[in-house]
């Protein structure tokens, strides 16, 4: 069975290179009928933050990358990568190392001096002298001292390292015992079952680290593909100005989950000249060999404008459920259909899509001074109060073509054009003279709300 991972760790945020990275191991997993798991790797307990795991969370619940089994948390398993330290050092390939601090300063000095790569010197490793008494030892693994580390990537293709260029005999735990990153992500995979990881091609370097914890170990190399970074559109690395943000403050700024994920999945990737994905296209389509394999450029203006095909195209029910998530609730609004249908082809976000809907379901308390000046002079608040009473005359109405029919009837025998009457109706309805149809609003809002809306405009005046 094919099993993918995503484990990040909860010192921060989940910012959209992580979720890109979970996108394309679920999309990968669940084309295949195998398993995407998600590992929280909090080994490191002094920069762990709790509401950074439970904001990861979050996001993957708001975006909808559903995860299989539960959750793994690494701090819960250190007695397992204890006993595996024991075992190493038990088969002889690992060591206590008594290196103190001083000692590894004066070798790293000397190495920079000499314009030497900094590495561990292997010392302790065939070490069978007294230790010293003062010090509490690392464990370190033994790695090969010669040759070549290789693997095929996924993305990369044939990847070569020279031992004498990556490679020392790293630390596996430190000295109270804690273990490191590379010995326990090699661990997890490999319990868990992880046949093909992909990640972000910052993690290339941990690679073989983590090649030599499989080796020693007995466990399956798992088959990776290492992501090209998404930079900023000078070819930079990504700030939080450009967009590397918490995922979930994407959710703050009105996008769309699934307008998100289509357009991370666009970033590194491609079916053609397509824009839009659905994510049964996503999961029919999307295979990690064809990744690209140069980094990515983050553009916001695309961002927003495949949001707003996706505010144009979803369901109506499908808006509705997300605006609860934006305070405002319209599954008891009658018209909530035609509403967003009205509005949904002016909005660029839920923020936007949001404050539309309200400008129309809630009576104005103020209004625009600038639309005021400009529509309601003269005798404009005379004629709108006339055309207030045909409405109460011709009695309750629901259709735009029915308030169509009366203001056209009205405006005829009064010899005005309709330019006389719809904004002066517009401020007193949404409180501007910014909207959709003005008969199609009026419609929306419905007849007692729109004499009521009037009547206060006029006998208020402004």
């Amino acid at each position: 069975m094919l099993v993918t991972r995503f484990a990040p760790s909860p010192t921060g945020y989940l910012h959209i290179g992580g979720l890109r990275t979970a996108l394309y191991s679920y999309l990968w997993a669940k084309k295949n009928g195998g398993k995407f798991l998600l590992r929280i790797e909090d080994t490191d307990l002094k920069r762990n933050s709790k509401e950074a795991a439970i904001a990861i969370e979050e996001a993957f619940k708001w975006t909808g990358l559903s995860h299989d089994d539960s959750i793994t948390y690494q701090s819960n398993r250190f007695d397992i990568y204890k006993k595996y330290v024991q075992q190493l050092l038990d088969e002889g390939k690992a060591y206590y190392c008594y290196m103190s601090s001083a000692q590894k300063d004066e070798l790293y000095e000397k190495q920079k001096a000499n314009k030497e790569r900094t590495k561990y010197d292997g010392r302790y490793r065939d070490f069978e002298g007294t230790p010293p008494n003062d010090i509490k030892p690392v464990v370190r693994i033994k790695s090969p001292l010669e040759g070549q580390i290789s693997f095929v990537d996924g993305v990369k293709g044939e990847v070569k390292f020279d031992v004498k260029d990556v490679l020392d005999d790293f630390v596996i735990a430190r000295a109270d015992g804690t273990p490191l990153y590379n010995f326990v992500v090699a661990i997890d995979d490999a319990l868990m079952g992880v046949t093909e990881v992909i990640r972000g091609d910052d993690h290339l370097s941990n690679t073989p680290k983590q090649m030599v914890v499989y080796e020693a170990l007995g466990f399956d190399i798992p088959k990776f593909f290492h992501v090209p970074m998404i930079l900023n559109p000078s070819g930079k690395k990504l700030s939080k100005r450009d967009g590397a943000m918490d995922v979930m403050d994407y959710k703050k700024d009105g996008i769309l989950p699934e307008a998100l994920l289509n357009f991370l999945i666009r970033l590194g990737w491609s079916n053609g000249d397509q824009e839009i994905f659905s994510m049964d296209e996503m999961l029919d389509l999307f295979n990690p060999n064809d990744i690209n394999k140069s980094a990515s450029a983050y553009n916001a203006e695309k961002l927003s404008w495949i949001n707003t095909q996706y505010i144009k195209s979803l369901h109506v029910d499908r808006l509705v459920e997300v605006l609860k998530d934006y305070d405002l609730d319209l599954s008891c609004f009658e018209k909530r259909v035609e509403l967003i249908d009205l509005l949904r082809d002016r909005a660029k976000d839920m923020n936007e899509l949001k404050s539309m809907v309200n400008s129309i379901i809630i009576e104005p308390n103020n209004y625009d001074e600038k639309a005021v000046e400009k529509f309601l002079k003269g005798d404009a608040l005379e004629i709108l109060g006339a055309f207030n009473e045909e409405l109460k005359a011709k009695g309750e109405i629901t259709l735009a073509d029915e308030f169509k029919e009366v203001a056209n009837k009205f405006l005829e025998s009064r010899g005005l054009k309709l330019k006389h009457l719809a904004q002066p109706i517009r401020i007193a309805i949404v409180g501007s003279a910014v909207s959709p149809s003005v008969f199609d609003v009026l419609s929306i809002v419905g007849f007692k709300d729109v004499v009521k809306r009037i009547d206060k405009l006029v006998k208020v005046g402004v």
